[in-house]
This record gives structure tokens, sequence and C-alpha cells, in this order.
């Protein structure tokens, strides 16, 4: 702490929260065990004749651990800045024991008190504002007390953790600096305080990421928030800013952050994130234009701020704005229409979170200039291209990009005053980042050929056979209304998997049955003999013969992806490809190819 320089703790950083019983005892016990080994080290030096310099080196250190500083900006000429991202807590425990230790000294009028004072405070020439002088400058919360905690004056008796931690090292240090022979220990203490007590400043450069610095300090296992990062970030901005009345903007625009809904992670393995910080990713990329990366996103959050020079209470609001999207796509189907949760619920279940800024952003642009209509089509055509390309099993690689591609657009068009939901559907159709939006005979080919079940989850093989169910309903005139959750249906194969007991192939040779063995194997797998059945389906003739299993999907026809399959005296090879041609006709319906939506602006 010796440069010229201020720390300072961000506002919304938690509580202090160390306690005599926690951590105050245990840190002067290692103060005591430190200058106790270099009082030793230097009488055996005396005893022996050799130096008193080596003996002190010959001292270990006692490492107090890291804290992880951010620069911030400051004016030509004053002193440096640093937020401190991590290590608030034992950085401003060290504070106090230092105030502690530099009451003792003052009492005893000992020439050692400069040099501890010169730890706690900046020199009165490169200061000023009175709050300068304090090399630790805590949160708002704290400021009025932090002086009164730091002063040369007797801490009044107060409840405040710092007023106690003061009081505590005091009295710990006047003891400490006698020996049990009424021994002067004081030079022990305050150099094993100095020149023994190591906290390791890590302090980040333009190039380096808090986030995971921070990551790697606590453990990979443990769970990381960038939003918290981001958060002091905002506010401590504004705070130098001289931004007003930062609180309210807290109440008004952050604190549902900080709710435990938000905090609940998303997504699978290491790529699980809380919510707030995939809306903070979302959020940066529509703003920034560039697809944001999660794993670094305090960097990324940060270089954006230096770039746009936007105040703090514009980006809060804009944060607010882009939560309420977020609630609305990915929470409560209550707040958006019919069509829209929808879409929603389907890209959610094919997890394209790349698609997030643009879902978010369209939630954001008024109503006056993106109506209703418009909105719920180029959320279709979202739906569309994105669910047409599962179908086909197209690779994901590269939607982040694809997607800001197609935002750009459709931000191009809202500057000029044109068209989004036209601007989004050209822009996917133009294939984004080189992905293309299939075809109908693509997606037809898809159906008839491709293998569906082991290729991809049983969750969207559920995706697609139930929004094609979904479909058939309403438009079969005779068809009686009726609902399904058919997240909770199962997928049956219609020729089971084990065919060979009661399905045998015919053939004139061995080569012959051998090949359409084979060729029934890849029938078996694919969409045209998926279907889904309710629980009440009698699994224990799954594997039965076509007589056998048939009434089964009678009793299941409320289905409408089961009625041609109850109506079918046999089921074989032929069977699968018209139903998968049907499946097909039903799919490009469900998800309209570009033209189609064109033509319905």
């Amino acid at each position: 702490m010796t440069p010229e320089r201020r720390y300072i703790i961000p506002t919304f950083q938690r509580d202090y929260e160390w306690t005599e019983e926690g951590q105050w005892r245990l840190l002067f016990e290692d103060l005591e065990t430190v200058a106790d080994r270099l009082a030793q080290a230097r009488q055996d030096a005396e005893v022996t004749g050799k130096s008193v310099q080596k003996a002190d080196k010959s001292v270990a250190p006692h490492f107090l651990g890291a804290i992880v500083c951010d620069q911030l900006p400051s004016s030509a000429g004053g002193l440096d800045l640093r937020a401190v991202i991590d290590g608030q807590q034992r950085l401003t425990t060290l504070q106090l024991l230092l105030r502690g230790v530099l009451d003792v000294l003052i009492e005893q009028n000992s020439v050692r008190a400069k040099q501890i004072r010169r730890l706690l405070e900046n020199p009165s020439d490169v200061i000023d504002e009175p709050y300068e002088r304090f090399k630790l400058w805590p949160r708002r919360k704290d400021r009025e007390v932090w002086p009164i905690a730091m002063s040369d004056e007797p801490a009044p008796d107060g409840t405040h953790l710092y007023l106690k931690a003061r009081e505590f090292f005091s009295k710990r240090a006047r003891a400490a600096m006698v020996g049990e022979d009424g021994s002067d220990r004081t030079d022990a203490v305050v150099d094993a305080l100095v020149g023994l007590f190591k906290l390791v400043v890590i302090d980040l450069e333009d190039n380096d990421d808090a986030q995971v610095i921070f990551e790697v300090l606590n453990g990979r296992q443990t769970p990381l928030s960038a939003s918290d990062l981001v958060k002091n970030l905002l506010f401590l901005r504004g705070e130098l800013a001289d931004e007003k009345e930062l609180e309210k903007l807290y109440d008004s625009y952050w604190a549902e952050f900080d709710e435990d809904w938000w905090k609940e992670k998303v997504g699978t393995g290491h790529a699980a994130r809380g919510r707030r910080d995939v809306l903070l990713s979302a959020w940066l990329t529509a703003a920034s234009g560039s697809e944001a990366n999660v794993g670094h996103l305090y960097k990324e959050v940060r270089a954006y701020l230096d770039s746009s020079d936007r105040r703090t209470e514009e980006v809060l609001e804009e944060l607010h704005r882009y939560g309420q999207a977020y609630k609305a796509v990915y929470g409560s189907s209550e707040l958006v229409s019919k069509a829209l949760a929808q879409s929603y619920r389907r890209l959610d279940i094919l997890k394209i979170q790349t698609a997030a800024p643009l879902l978010l952003w369209l939630r954001t642009v008024s109503d006056s200039v993106l109506s209703a209509t418009d909105h719920e089509l180029a959320v279709a055509a979202i739906e569309s291209w994105t669910v047409r390309r599962a179908i086909i099993g197209a690779n994901t690689r590269g939607y982040g990009k694809a997607f800001v591609d197609v935002l750009k657009e459709a931000q191009r068009a809202l500057e000029g005053g044109g068209s989004i939901a036209d601007a989004i559907i050209a822009a996917l159709q133009n294939g984004p980042n080189s992905l293309a939006w299939p075809s109908d005979i693509e997606v037809t080919n898809a159906f008839v050929s491709n293998k569906y079940y082991g290729s991809i989850t049983q969750e969207r093989i559920r995706l697609f056979l139930g929004a094609i169910d979904e479909y058939m309903q309403a438009v079969n005139p005779k068809t009686e209304t009726a609902s399904f959750e058919y997240d909770r249906l199962q997928v049956e194969h219609i020729l089971p998997q084990r065919w060979r007991d009661h399905w045998a192939v015919e053939a004139d040779d061995e080569a012959g049955r051998i090949l359409a063995a084979q060729t029934r194997d890849a029938y078996v797998h694919r969409i045209g003999n998926l279907t889904l059945v309710s629980p009440t389906f009698n699994v224990s003739v799954s594997n039965r013969g076509w007589q056998v299993k048939r009434p089964e999907f009678v009793a299941q026809s409320k289905l409408q992806l089961n009625v041609d399959v109850a109506a079918s005296e046999t089921w074989d090879e032929e069977s699968i490809d018209r139903r998968a041609h049907a499946l097909a006709s039903a799919a490009v319906q469900v998800w309209p190819s570009a033209e189609t939506l064109t033509a319905r602006m």
C-alpha cells in the first residue's frame, strides 16, 4: 500500500463481514507468530555475531492471500485509482490492523508511527479532496464511519465492525509490543507487519480479464458470477462520474437481478451460466454489434463502456428493459401472445441461446415501430430457419455470428424506417454467415432418408412430431378439440427396434435376406417410423407383430399422428416412406419457407 494510490470498494459489494471470532483473532495470532520468529532470529544473530539483516531474511513471510484490482480512469497528475474487484474483506481488515498498531505507536510517541501512517494515508501534497487522504475508500454505505475508524482521535464505542476491529487490534497490539519479561517488542511487531505480512495485489492490465483471474483464484469448481463484477463496474463508474442517486438507480434498475431467479443457472455442463450472465451477454451483443463471450463478459463490458461513453443511468435503464424482455422470452408465457410463446418455447427446446440477442432486442422495439403482427412474423422466421436446419441435421457452428448479422440488418431497417420483419426474413434467406435456410425439398429428403432416433435427442423428436400433430389437429375440421402436453409423451417406434422376432423380412436367398434386413434396420430409426404415444400405451406389445400392436395405435388415435398409422393394414418400408412424405408436407407448413413468410406480409 506504499504507492500514492487510492483503493476504492465498489458501492454495491457485500457488507464487511469479518469478525473477532471468525478472522481478526486468527490474523493477529499469525502476526504474533511471525513477530516471535523474527525476534528469535534477531536474538540468535546477536548471540552468534551474525548479521541482523541476514537474520531478518531467514524468516519466512506470512502470505495473506491475493486481491484483484482494476485500474480506473483518473485525472492527469492525480492519484492512481484502483477498484477492488476481489479481496475487500482482507484488504479492509489489514487497514484496520494497521490503524490499531498506529494507535499504540502514537501512545508510545514512537518514530515508527510515520512508517505505518504511510500505509494508511496519501501525502497531503498529492490530494485535492479530504477523502483522498485515505488509501482505502469503502463503499458509499460506510463512508461516514471510515474517517472515524481511521482518525487519530480515539475511536468512539460503536456497533460498526470497523470500530470494533480497530479497538480489538489496538488492544492486542498494545499487549503484543511488551514481552513477557517486560522487554520492548515494538520493532519486532512493526517489522513483522510491514516486512513479513505479504498481500499479493494483482493489478489488471487492459488485456487482463478479472473474470478469469477471479475464477482461477477461487477454484474452477466455484461458480463465478460475471454479473457481480459488471454491477460493481457500472456503479463505480457512475460514482466517479459524479452521477447522482446511484442507490435509487440500483433499486429501480438492478435490484431485481440480485434475486434468486436471476442467479439460477441455465444451460448444461461447463456452459451453464446464471440467467443474468446470459442476459448481460445478450444485451452486450445487441448493444455492441459483436458477439459477446460470456466467459469473458466483464472484460468485454468494460471495453464497451470505455468506447461508448454512456452514462450509468442510460445503461442500467437499457439493461432493465432487456431484463423484462428476457422474462417474456424465457420466463412466463403469460406475458406474450400465443404465437410468440410457442416460438419461444420451441427455440428454447432447441437450446439456441445464440438467438437471444435478436429475440430480446425485438422486444425492446416500440410497438409503434414494430407491430404485433410483424413481431410474430419476425420470430416465426427465426424459428423456421432454426428448426429447418435442425431437421436436416445442419451444424450449429457459426450461429452466434449469423444471428448478429441478422440483428444488424434489423437495426439498420429500424434506423432507416424500413420493415424490421422484412429485413430479418431477407437476412435469413440470404444465408447469414453462409448458413442457408433449408428448402422444402431438403426438409422432405431429410424426413425420408435421415436417421433421427439415436442421432438427435428425443426432446427434439418430440418437438418435431408434437408441432406437426398440433398442426394436423388445427387443419382437420373433423377433429375433436384436443390438447396434449407433447413434452410428456413417449417416442415410440412403430416398426420396433427388435423387429426380427415378429417382423421377419422376405427374400429369395440369403444375400437378399441380409440386404433386406440392413434396409429395415435403417428404416427403423427414420422419422416416418416414429410417433408419440401417451403413458397409457401398452409397452408390453411394443415388439409384437403388427396385428397385435395395431390396436394400441387405434387407442392412441386422438393424436393425429396416429390416425393413418392405426388405419394401415400393414406396416413396412413403403408405409414408412409414405408417412415420412406426409409428415414433411405438414412440417413445411409449420415452419414455412422464406417465400411463404414473405407472401404473408
